[in-house]
């Protein structure tokens, strides 16, 4: 019996020798993260450069009125109109962030701590209404409040997701209460 115990005992792991070759493996590795990394940032900046005719983004006017609602969550970012993975990066709209909204008869106003904040003039919305996805971020159905509007010649919606997610439909029925359609600018005059 004790042949065995000395057989068990003298059993060690082999001692690694070829730290050449490893260190080689984690350098090469480090530069093919580092080279997706560089191709992603480049992919992101040519995006940009694909959609600089963007106009500038309104800022808000000075003396907006009294605000309608207001809401503290995230913006998710934004992309054309009806296509939610065509990502708008230009004017800085393809940062997410926290936002503040704030509605008032004067359009939406979004503050984002940290990026760029622009505003929504209230001739330029088009319509509102809950969805479930946007460019890199799905939801469960109705978790995202989608804002559709007019910037120059492009429809975009924009993502937004309430700290409480039971606003959203209070915010679809303040926003599509505010466009004028044909049908409705016809009758006030």
């Amino acid at each position: 019996m004790t042949p065995l115990i000395l057989l068990a005992d003298d059993k060690k792991s082999a001692a690694v020798t070829d730290w050449s070759a490893r260190i080689g493996w984690l350098v090469g590795l480090a530069l093919f993260v580092a080279l997706v990394y560089w191709l992603m940032r480049e992919g992101w900046k040519w995006r940009g450069t694909l959609q600089g005719d963007l106009p500038e983004l309104p800022d808000a006017p000075d003396a907006p009125g009294p605000a309608r609602l207001t809401m503290s969550g995230r913006y998710h970012g934004s992309t054309t109109a009806g296509q939610w993975l065509d990502r708008i990066v230009a004017r800085g709209l393809g940062s997410r962030s926290r936002a503040e909204l704030t509605l008032t008869d004067a359009g939406l106003d979004v503050v984002r701590p940290g990026a760029s904040d622009f505003f929504i003039p209230a001739a330029a919305l088009r319509e509102a209404l809950l969805g479930k996805g946007i460019a890199g971020k799905v939801l469960t159905e109705g978790g995202l409040l989608v804002v559709t509007w007019q910037h120059g010649d492009r429809l975009i919606d924009s993502g937004f997701r309430s700290d409480h997610a039971a606003e959203h439909a209070e915010w679809v029925d303040a926003i599509n209460s505010m466009i004028k359609t044909p049908s409705t600018e016809g009758a006030e005059r």
